[in-house]
């Protein structure tokens, strides 16, 4: 069974940084890519970043140069550092299991605000 945990979300001011963790279990970790999406109150889930099995990585247009993602398959874990937080960042991050699979996270929430 897939499980994947979040943590690391917190209250953080503008300008700062946060860096999420997700724990993997139940599946093969370093043989899938794994995601990470966004929710906003009154919006919808949205992607924000992604890393393959061999590392590639790519990003959702208003966190690149920002965001980065990386995966420890020692630790089945894979990270989002996220710097220069903006109040639009604010969301609860959720990691999912590739890019179209029903394996999400519970999330864990990300507050921007001075």
């Amino acid at each position: 069974q897939v499980h994947l945990v979040e943590s690391g979300g917190g209250l953080v001011q503008p300008g700062g940084s946060l860096r999420l963790s997700c724990a993997a279990s139940g599946f093969t970790f370093s043989g899938n890519a794994m995601t990470w999406y966004r929710q906003a109150p009154g919006k919808e889930r949205e992607f924000v970043a992604g890393i393959s099995t061999g590392s590639l990585r790519h990003y959702a247009d208003a966190v690149k140069g920002r965001f980065t993602i990386s995966r420890d398959n020692a630790k089945n874990t894979v990270y989002l550092q996220m710097n220069n937080l903006k109040s639009e960042d604010t969301a609860v991050y959720y990691c999912r299991r590739s890019y179209a699979t029903p394996d999400w996270g519970q999330g864990t929430q990300v507050t921007v605000s001075s």
